[in-house]
C-alpha cells in the first residue's frame, strides 16, 4: 500500500487531516474550556510531525510525478483547511481512476 510516493501521500494526508480535526475538535476545547493543557501538547506534537511529513511527501510527489505548481499549491492549502486533505485525497483518487479508465486497451 505504501510502495509509491502517491500512496504514501494519501496515507500521510489522511493521518494529518485526522490529527488536525482531533486538535481542533477535541484537544483545543479540552484546553480552553476545561483547562486541560496536556491534550494540546500531545495532539499538537503528533499533528506537527504529521504536518511536516505531509510536506515532505508532497515535495516527493511533486518531484516524482512532476505536478504543476498549481496542484502543489492546492495541496499545500488543503493541509490548513479542516477536511481539506480528505477532499484532496478523494479528488486525486478520482483522477487516478479516470486515468486508469482512459488508458485501458480496446
Amino acid at each position: 500500500m505504501l510502495k509509491t510516493p502517491l500512496s504514501r501521500f494519501h496515507v500521510i494526508g489522511l493521518l494529518e487531516g485526522i490529527s488536525y480535526l482531533l486538535l481542533l475538535a477535541i484537544a483545543m476545547p479540552l484546553k480552553y474550556i476545561l483547562g486541560y493543557d496536556l491534550a494540546v501538547l500531545i495532539v499538537g506534537w503528533i499533528h506537527g510531525i504529521l504536518f511536516i511529513a505531509y510536506f515532505i511527501t508532497l515535495a516527493h510527489v511533486w518531484y516524482v510525478h512532476r505536478w504543476p505548481f498549481g496542484r502543489v499549491s492546492g495541496a499545500a492549502i488543503a493541509s490548513i483547511l479542516p477536511f481539506g486533505t480528505f477532499v484532496l485525497s478523494a479528488k486525486l483518487r478520482l483522477n487516478e481512476e479516470i486515468s486508469k479508465t482512459n488508458n485501458l486497451p480496446d
